[in-house]
């Protein structure tokens, strides 16, 4: 796991339990890089590696290293997931699946929807929307300029996508299902105005858990998925891609609950 900051990632806990599920003798750890270290540190790996894990703020930065990119990736502009093989290092994205795997838990809708947030989680989290159904997203930004690549990715799809400033987050609420990527305390603001008998939410922040928001969300009656959801689901497409197997879902999602629990 490669990003900066990067010590409170529970990334670890996933990879390892997958790991020896499957009995692998595989190391997974963590190691502090930002921008201006990545590409010495790709340029150094030898053939003992199998793959990375990517988090900001190196998502974007790690793609002039590659050789090939997914179309999911290539799509939000976001790689996460770096696979290194005979054929070189290939990037992809499996944040979307995360998304999508973790909305699909909690029996989300496929109607209008929302995406709090401009950033690469926000691009992701779009496009799990519109691959799962949605044809109309509104994307809510605090920077209209961040918002408008995420906007793109909805329209690449085929979808319809409307561009709104910050103060009209609380608006959007009462879309079928919203994602909301912003940082902690960015939306703890909105849980006055969660609407009763609400859609599905995807709050990314697991930490504190939950947020108000997502209380919030869960005290009028709506279905709440967290940000540990999605770790979840995208570290298994990722074990999936570094080994070749299919991890024990519910293995990993014990080890990451337990140590979420422990903090």
């Amino acid at each position: 796991m490669l990003g900066h900051p990067v010590a409170h990632s529970l990334s670890p806990v996933l990879h390892l339990a997958a790991y020896a599920g499957l009995g692998l003798a595989w190391s997974y750890e963590r190691y502090d890089v930002d921008e201006a270290g990545l590409p010495a540190f790709v340029e150094g790996l030898d053939g003992s590696w199998a793959g990375l894990s990517l988090t900001m703020p190196l998502k974007e930065v790690v793609r002039p290293l590659l050789d090939r990119v997914d179309p999911v990736a290539h799509l939000t502009g976001a790689v996460n997931t770096v696979v290194l093989g005979p054929e070189g290092r290939s990037g992809w994205n499996t944040d979307v699946e995360g998304v999508s795997v973790a909305l699909d838990e909690q029996g989300a809708g496929t109607g209008p929807s929302a995406v709090l947030g401009g950033g690469a989680t926000a691009r992701s989290a779009a496009a799990a929307l519109v691959q799962r159904g949605s044809s109309d997203v509104v994307v809510v930004a605090r920077r209209p300029e961040a918002a408008l690549p995420v906007a793109e990715v909805v329209e690449r799809l085929g979808a319809a996508a409307t561009v709104l400033p910050w103060d009209a987050a609380a608006d959007v609420l009462g879309r079928e299902v919203v994602v909301s990527t912003v940082p902690k305390g960015a939306a703890d603001h909105l849980a006055p105005h969660v609407v009763p008998g609400a859609g599905c939410l995807l709050d990314v922040v697991y930490d504190p858990w939950p947020t108000p928001l997502a209380a919030a969300w869960a005290a009028a009656g709506g279905p709440v998925a967290s940000g540990l959801d999605m770790l979840l689901h995208q570290a298994v497409r990722q074990v999936e891609l570094m080994t070749g197997l299919r991890p024990d879902t519910e293995r990993m999602r014990r080890a990451l609950l337990a140590a979420a629990a422990a903090r």
